[in-house]
């Protein structure tokens, strides 16, 4: 809370279930900081991990006061209606926080907690892809739109005749840049059915990236380039949900991400994009049908105070 950026405005609001196949809902809130607006439009992949410890350390989600080792807690997120499967060690009944893995652009290291995105398209849209189409055109500039986590769009940096390997603070002084995104993000929201209007495409989403081939010094060790800009501002990493959506997109062979990734990926299990801070990999399993079935992630939390905040 008070980051004074997107990344570091967010609430999340927990319960118990309401449906059979999870054991808590959970509820996002983004929570603006150029404006007074509470967006529910989205989920949000990062603030996903928080959610398994915190049932287990709040007795939503009840274990015995001796148990060790690995629990799987059904998450029911209400912004998309999906189930997400979070998996992490307890200790005691607590939910363990000490471990030896780290996240690029995180300090130091933590226990792991595994996130199963369940059949993750079509979060707002009901569709992989909601235009249909692999590829549109918005301003003449190719884009691949994506419903997978959260809507997403992907923009090749190269089409922009822009360096895709840019840090946040660079594009941040590129507001020709920024616009030009924008305007492509608020048409393809129109062209994904979350508005009718450009005006009324919410802040949140889509998501809009650029993405990029991997440069020499950075080969074998990413499969491409991921910039990512989220709620206006350009994001310090990457956000989880984009994530999951680039490594669907990487498997659909005429995307803007596919023709942007290594044909020789990093790591077999999945994609690893490279963000501003470093890099991840995200796994996406698609059926025999062609149906997205799971998208994999990995993260860390822990608690870091228990306190009360006052609002007016």
């Amino acid at each position: 809370m008070g980051g004074g950026i997107s990344s570091l405005s967010k609430i999340c609001v927990i319960g118990p279930s309401t449906r059979e196949d999870a054991d808590v809902d959970y509820t996002f809130a983004a929570i603006g900081v150029k404006n007074n607006e509470v967006d529910y439009s989205s989920n949000c992949g990062n603030m996903s991990g928080a959610i398994g410890p915190y049932a287990v350390d709040t007795k939503l989600f009840p274990v015995e006061p001796d148990e060790q080792g690995p629990v799987t807690v059904r998450i029911h997120n209400t912004n998309t209606g999906k189930i997400i499967h979070s998996t992490f060690d307890v200790e005691d009944g607590e939910a363990s926080s000490s471990g030896d893995f780290s996240i690029d652009g995180v300090a130091g290291t933590a226990a792991r907690i595994q996130l199963d995105f369940i059949k993750p398209a079509g979060s707002k849209t009901g569709k992989l892809l909601p235009t249909g189409r692999e590829v549109d055109m918005f301003d003449g500039i190719k884009t691949t739109c994506i419903d997978v986590g959260n809507p997403c769009c992907f923009v090749s940096a190269a089409s922009l005749n822009i360096d895709g390997g840019l840090s946040p603070d660079e594009i941040e002084q590129h507001p020709t840049l920024l616009k030009q995104l924008d305007s492509i993000r608020r048409q393809a929201g129109v062209k994904m059915g979350l508005a009718k209007t450009a005006a009324e495409v919410p802040g949140s989403i889509p998501k809009i990236c650029l993405v990029s081939h991997v440069s020499p010094a950075d080969s074998g060790k990413m499969d491409l380039r991921v910039r990512a800009i989220s709620v206006g501002q350009p994001h310090k990493a990457v956000p989880i949900t984009v994530a999951l959506a680039c490594a669907a997109a990487s498997k659909l062979p005429g995307s803007t991400v596919h023709e942007c990734t290594s044909k020789s990926p990093v790591d077999p299990a999945g994609v690893t994009p490279g963000h501003a801070s470093g890099k991840l990999m995200v796994g996406a399993e698609y059926g025999a049908d062609g149906d997205l079935l799971f998208a994999t992630v990995f993260r860390t939390a822990r608690r870091l105070m228990e306190g009360v905040i006052y609002w007016k």
